[in-house]
């Protein structure tokens, strides 16, 4: 019976990645097949208009929002794990109501945060649909994410590297930056890609903070639209949906760029570190 039973589960398993696999192949096959084609030289236009619907200032767009999201959410994320790892009190209620806050800020829908966002930051702050508006609303999205995954990648550090390192006379601060933050470097760096991925692909927050704008934003009040905002407002009209499926693309081309150079760049810092 427990070899049949460990059969059993072997093909369960391999059956449910043999799904899994599959199933992105397929959503693969299918953004190339359907939007290679329709990439042209008037797709990477400058400006945009009606004519070439150009997806250069989203992909501009996009870039911006998402570097500046980075830089509000990362230190603000990775200072929060290094004091509940590092300074807190283990098992103290302040900790625990962190961390179960932000487990609840991580399961609310991006429409909420959208809403809030044009609540707070477009009308009660006067900012109104800018770049922003919508970077502010992403990093708070976003700021659980990271609290999250750099708090795991913290704790999964032994304590006798602490230990060591205080047993030679380093300070905390020292201890924390020169012997805790390398080995858990990737695991952050983890988290900071799962956090880009949420932020190139959002579109409700982005639609009632940032706006829909088809420019390249000339400051940081301006509207603008990412890619995913503008994919959708393209194939909402019904006009473009050449142009949407190309633009799908780029931004699959775009995220597995980013999480082949973030992965090459973990395992870089892993490996100084292990060295």
């Amino acid at each position: 019976m427990r070899k049949y039973s460990e059969k059993i589960l072997a093909v369960i398993t391999w059956g449910a990645a043999a799904i899994t696999l599959g199933t992105l192949a397929y959503l693969i096959l299918f953004i190339l097949i359907r939007g290679v084609p329709n990439l042209k030289p008037s797709l990477f236009a400058l400006e945009y208009n009606s004519e070439n619907v150009s997806l250069l200032p989203p992909l501009i767009s996009t870039a911006l929002i998402t570097l500046y999201s980075l830089l509000i959410a990362v230190p603000l994320g990775v200072g929060s794990a290094i004091y509940l790892v590092e300074y807190a009190k283990r098992g103290s209620r302040a900790v625990k109501l962190i961390r179960v806050t932000a487990e609840t800020l991580s399961g609310i829908p991006s429409i909420v945060y959208g809403l809030f966002g044009w609540l707070f930051f477009v009308s009660a702050l006067h900012w109104g649909y800018s770049v922003l508006a919508g970077t502010f609303t992403l990093s708070i999205m976003i700021l659980p994410l990271i609290i999250r995954a750099s708090e795991e990648a913290l704790k999964a550090v032994p304590d006798t590297y602490r230990e060591a390192s205080f047993g030679i006379g380093a300070g905390r601060l020292r201890t924390v930056f020169r012997v805790v933050m390398p080995p858990a470097m990737p695991g952050i760096l983890a988290g900071v890609i799962l956090a880009i991925g949420r932020i190139v692909g959002e579109t409700a927050a982005l639609i009632y903070t940032a706006g829909t704008v088809a420019q390249i934003p000339p400051d940081a009040m301006s509207s603008a639209r990412t890619l995913s905002v503008h994919m959708y407002a393209l194939s909402n009209e019904g006009l473009y949906m050449s142009q949407a499926q190309a633009t799908a693309v780029v931004l699959l081309v775009l995220v597995a760029g980013i999480n082949a150079l973030s992965g090459f760049i973990a395992k870089r810092i892993g490996g100084k570190a292990q060295a």
